[in-house]
């Protein structure tokens, strides 16, 4: 026997006995179902998860539709209320600011292009004003709506009804509101722009401005002299006459009618209208007179009907000083009693494109220019550019009745 020694062999182990916790984990374990009933119960959870996140779907669009209808209402009933139906389209009321910004605030107001009564005057090839709704505006404005008013303004003139409109609304408002009215001239104020703004408490021209022509102008007339025929084809039209053609101009006021090469008309057709014309003419003159304390004589004699250079305009009582467009909308702010850095100053803004679908065609006060493209003529009134009413008009109509 060998004398090896041998290790012992090892005890077997022992299976160790489940504990308790593990016969808990056993006993949650799920036995598998049949593969039939699984297959079915799964085609069950797919469905009512598609189904669910259909109507998800369905229920979060009809929300967002709902969302944007609303929105869009909302949206249009506030543009209506800004908008105004008039006789020549619906006009936007609404504001924006156009210089400065902070707390107070000043209202300004453009007189631009020829003044027209309102749509009763018919249309121009240039856009204009209309005195009445510019009246209008100014009637509607109380003394809580701003601290001031302006008047903004560049105009050749236009009707006496419209231009009259706007100088006795801005008497009405500073006697309403007691608060003062400036006007900045830009370009030009002729005549009839004269006539609207001789009622402010401050006419402060820009630079390079032509201020003045106190007169009042009716015509042209035209005369056809021994007409013998008339022709007329696509490529001309006319008159033939023996003896030419005229045209006259009535007027009032030294060099109004300057420019004009034509003119006869008999005695007592001259004695009729030139009488209106001096009535109407009387009146031009005292308002300017009154309200900007220049003599009646002064003006008849001296200013007549013509234009001049701001510094000439203001040593004649015209205008009360020259400034550019800032400095004078801070010296508007300060003659209110504004800080002019605290200041904005607001105006009714053109119609926006939303407005425009919803049938805003012009801002409110302003005359629309008149259609023009192939195969529209224009309907440019008779009673403004065919001599058919005194106008307070420097220049050629024909500028804006073609």
């Amino acid at each position: 026997m060998s004398d090896t020694n041998f290790p012992p062999p090892s005890a077997p182990t022992p299976n160790p006995e489940p504990t308790p916790a593990a016969h808990q984990q056993a006993a949650q374990q799920p036995l598998p179902a049949p593969m039939a009933p699984q297959f079915v119960e799964t085609k069950k959870h797919g469905f009512a998860r598609g189904f669910g996140r259909g109507i998800g779907f369905g229920l979060g669009l009809g929300a967002m539709l709902l969302v944007t209808s609303l929105a869009t209402l909302i949206l249009m009933v506030t543009s209506l209320a800004t908008m105004t139906p008039t006789a020549s389209g619906t006009a936007t009321t609404n504001l924006n600011t156009i210089w400065g910004s902070g707390t107070g605030k000043l209202r300004a107001i453009n007189v631009s292009g020829a003044i027209l009564s309102d749509a009763s005057d018919g249309a121009l090839l240039t856009a204009g004003s209309y005195g009445n709704e510019i009246a209008q505006e100014i009637d509607g404005l109380g003394a809580d709506d701003a601290s001031g008013l302006i008047l903004l303004v560049n105009t050749p003139g236009g009707s006496i009804g419209g231009s009259r409109a706007i100088s006795d609304a801005v008497e009405r408002y500073q006697e309403r509101t007691g608060q003062k009215v400036l006007v900045h001239v830009t370009s030009m104020s002729a005549s009839g722009g004269v006539y609207a703004t001789a009622t402010a408490d401050e006419i402060i021209s820009d630079h390079g401005t032509l201020i003045g022509s106190i007169g009042v102008i009716f015509g042209p007339f035209t005369q056809y002299d021994g007409v013998v025929g008339t022709t007329g084809n696509i490529l001309e039209s006319g008159v033939t006459t023996t003896g030419g053609i005229t045209q006259e101009y009535l007027s009032a006021g030294k060099g109004k009618d300057f420019g004009n090469p034509y003119r006869p008309m008999t005695d007592e057709e001259r004695a009729n209208y030139t009488a209106g014309l001096e009535v109407e003419y009387d009146n031009f003159v005292e308002h300017v007179s009154s309200h900007r304390g220049i003599p009646a004589e002064t003006i008849v004699n001296e200013l007549g009907a013509f234009m001049f250079d701001p510094e000439t305009a203001q040593a004649k009582g015209l205008v009360d000083g020259v400034m550019g467009r800032d400095e004078f909308f801070r010296h508007a702010a300060e003659q209110a009693g504004l800080d002019p850095d605290d200041t904005r100053v607001e105006a009714v803004r053109a119609p926006t494109a939303w407005e425009s679908l919803l049938g805003a065609t012009r801002t409110f006060g302003q005359a629309p220019a008149v259609e023009q493209g192939a195969g529209i003529v224009p309907a440019v009134s008779k009673a403004f550019c065919g001599g058919g009413q005194p106008l307070v008009f420097a220049g050629e109509v024909a500028s804006v009745c073609g």
